[in-house]
C-alpha cells in the first residue's frame, strides 16, 4: 500500500512541482514586467480568486465532495455516482455563477474593503482594481468547477491530469505577461484577463477524461439530491477552516496597503515563494490521502485510517522541517536569484528577504494543517477543524492590530519593513492551527503518540541544524548575491541547494535513519 501512496504522491508532487516551476517563471515574468507600485494592484485582484483556488480547488470542495464521493462508490451503484455527479455539478455551477455576477457588480466594495489604503493613494490603484477584479472574480466559477472534475478524478486514482491543471494555467499566464501586455496601455491588465482565459481553459482539459469514465452525463440543478445537501453542510465547515490560512495573508496583504508603497508586493512574492515546497509535497501529500483515508472510514477501517495519517505525518516532518529551515537560511539568495530582474529593484529584494525569513514558520504550520485537517475531513468532520482555525484567526488578527497600532503609534507605519511583522503573525496562527489539530487527534486516538516518532523527529531537527549551518557558511552575504552575474546567481543557487539536501540526508543517515522508517507502518504502530 505504501509504495501505491508513494506512487500517487510522486505523480502529484512531479506534476505540482511542473506547476510550481512554471509559476515562478509566471512571477518572475510579472517582476520584470511590472513595477511594484502597480503589481500591488494585481497582488489584490489575484488574491481573491486564489483565495477561492484555496477554497475550492484544494480545500473545502475536495474536503467535502471526494469523502462522500469515496462513499457512493464503496456503497452505491455507478448510475447513483453518476446522479450525484450530474447534481453536484449543475447545482453548484448555477449557484457559482450567480455569486459570480454578484461579485462583479459589486467589485468597488470588495476593493474597499480588501485594500482600503488603495482609496488614499494618487496613483489610480483603486480604480484599476475595480476593473481587474471583475475580470478576476468569475474565475470563481471555473476553478470550482474544475476542482469538481478533478476531485471525480481523484477518486478514481488519477491523480495527474487535476494536478496539470494548474501548469496549464501558468502557462496562459506567461504568454499574457511577455507577449500580451506590451499592447495594453495599462500592462497589468492583461494579467486579469489573463486568469480567465486560464481558468475556462483549464476546465476545458478535463472534460474529455470525465466522459471517458462514464461519471458525467448531463449536469442539472437538483438541490434535493441527499448528496448535494450532505455536501453543502459539509462544505459550510469546510470553507473556513480550509481557508483560514491563505484568508490571514489576504487580511495581512490589506493591512499592508496602509503600509509603505510595494508592501502588498513583497508579502506576495514571500508568499508565492513558501508556495512552492508547500504545493509540491504538501499538498500533494494531502491530496493523495484524501480519498484512501475516505474510503478507510466508509469501510470502517480505523486501524487502517491512523496508521495512514501517521505514515503522511511522518513524511511531512521528513521534508518540511528542513524545508522551513532551509528557506529561513536561503532567503536572500532566493530572492536575488529568481526575482531581482528588471523592474524588481534591490530594494525589493531585501524587503522581500525579510518577509520570507518571517513566513518560514508558516510553511511549517501550514504544511501541518493540510495533512491533519485531512484527518478530520476524509470522517466528514468539518466542524472541528473550524473551530480551531477560528481561534488561530483570532489569535492572528489580534497580533496584527497590535502591530500596526504599534506603528502607528510610533510613526512608523511608513517604514519599510514593518510588513515583516504581518507575515511573523501569520507563522504564530498557522503553528497554533497545526498544534491543535494534531492534539484533537492524539485526544481521539486517532493518533498515537510513540517513542519511535520522538526520537525521528530530534533527528531531524539535528539534521537540520548541520544542512542551516552548511547554507550560512556558503551562502554569503546579500551584497555579494547582488553583485553576481545573473546565471552565475542560478549556478550557486543550485548547488547549495544540491550541497544543503546531501548534508541533511547524509546527516539522517549517520544518525541511523533509514528509509524504511517511512514505509506505510501496519496499522497497530502507534506514531
Amino acid at each position: 500500500m505504501s509504495r501505491g501512496f508513494f506512487r500517487s504522491t510522486a505523480i502529484v508532487g512531479i506534476t505540482t512541482l511542473l506547476s510550481r516551476i512554471t509559476g515562478l517563471v509566471r512571477d518572475v515574468v510579472q517582476a520584470v514586467m511590472i513595477p511594484a507600485v502597480y503589481l500591488e494592484v494585481y497582488v489584490l485582484a489575484n488574491q481573491i480568486p486564489n483565495l477561492l483556488r484555496r477554497l475550492f480547488a484544494e480545500g473545502a470542495f475536495s474536503q467535502a465532495f471526494v469523502p462522500v464521493v469515496a462513499e457512493y462508490k464503496a456503497n452505491r451503484s455507478k448510475d447513483e455516482v453518476r446522479e450525484l455527479v450530474d447534481s453536484v455539478s449543475g447545482t453548484l455551477g448555477a449557484f457559482l455563477a450567480v455569486v459570480s455576477v454578484i461579485g462583479v457588480i459589486a467589485a468597488p466594495v470588495i476593493v474597499a474593503i480588501c485594500a482600503p489604503g488603495f482609496t488614499t493613494k494618487e496613483v489610480g490603484q483603486f480604480g484599476l482594481a475595480v476593473e481587474m477584479l471583475r475580470w478576476t472574480f468569475p474565475y470563481l466559477l471555473f476553478v470550482s468547477l474544475t476542482a469538481l472534475a478533478g476531485g471525480v478524478l481523484n477518486s478514481y486514482q488519477q491523480f495527474a491530469l487535476p494536478a496539470f491543471t494548474s501548469v496549464v494555467l501558468n502557462i496562459v499566464l506567461i504568454v499574457f505577461a511577455a507577449y500580451v501586455s506590451p499592447h495594453f496601455e495599462t500592462p497589468v491588465m492583461a494579467l486579469a484577463i489573463g486568469v480567465f482565459v486560464g481558468g475556462v481553459i483549464q476546465l476545458i482539459i478535463q472534460v474529455p477524461a470525465l466522459i471517458k469514465l462514464g461519471v458525467i452525463r448531463r449536469p442539472r440543478w437538483n438541490w434535493q439530491h441527499e448528496a448535494v445537501k450532505r455536501i453543502a453542510r459539509l462544505m459550510g465547515p469546510a470553507i473556513v477552516g480550509s481557508s483560514m490560512g491563505q484568508l490571514s495573508v489576504m487580511i495581512s496583504s490589506g493591512i499592508a496597503s496602509l503600509l509603505a508603497d510595494g508592501s502588498m508586493t513583497w508579502l506576495y512574492y514571500a508568499d508565492r515563494l513558501v508556495e512552492f515546497p508547500l504545493g509540491v509535497f504538501s499538498i500533494a501529500l494531502a491530496t493523495v490521502i484524501l480519498p484512501s483515508l475516505s474510503s478507510h472510514h466508509a469501510k470502517k477501517s480505523p486501524e487502517e485510517f491512523s496508521a495512514t495519517l501517521a505514515w503522511a505525518v511522518r513524511l511531512v516532518c521528513l521534508i518540511v522541517i528542513p524545508a522551513a529551515v532551509a528557506m529561513f537560511a536561503m532567503a536572500g539568495p532566493l530572492t536575488v536569484a529568481l526575482l531581482q530582474y528588471g523592474q524588481f529593484k534591490p530594494r525589493d529584494a531585501e524587503m522581500t528577504r525579510l518577509a520570507l525569513m518571517a513566513f518560514s514558520l508558516a510553511l511549517l504550520g501550514w504544511s501541518m494543517i493540510k495533512v491533519l485537517a485531512t484527518g478530520y475531513y476524509a470522517q466528514q468532520n468539518t466542524k472541528g477543524p473550524v473551530k480551531i482555525a477560528m481561534r488561530s484567526l483570532g489569535l492572528t488578527m489580534i497580533l496584527n492590530v497590535v502591530v500596526v497600532a504599534g506603528l502607528w503609534l510610533t510613526g512608523n507605519l511608513k517604514t519599510p519593513g514593518a510588513h515583516t511583522l504581518l507575515a511573523l503573525t501569520n507563522g504564530i496562527g498557522a503553528m497554533m492551527n497545526a498544534t491543535l489539530l494534531y492534539t484533537g487527534l492524539v485526544r481521539s486516538q486517532v493518533l498515537r503518540r510513540g517513542q519511535a516518532m520522538r526520537g525521528l523527529l530530534i533527528r531531524i531537527v539535528v539534521a537540520s541544524v548541520l544542512m542551516a549551518a552548511f547554507l550560512w557558511w556558503f551562502g554569503g552575504d546579500l551584497a555579494t548575491w547582488q553583485v553576481t552575474p545573473k546565471l552565475h546567481r542560478i549556478a550557486w543557487l543550485a548547488g547549495l541547494v544540491t550541497g544543503g539536501i546531501g548534508v541533511y540526508f547524509v546527516a539522517l543517515w549517520a544518525m541511523g535513519v533509514r528509509a524504511g522508517q517511512f514505509r506505510l507502518q501496519p496499522p497497530a504502530t502507534s506514531l
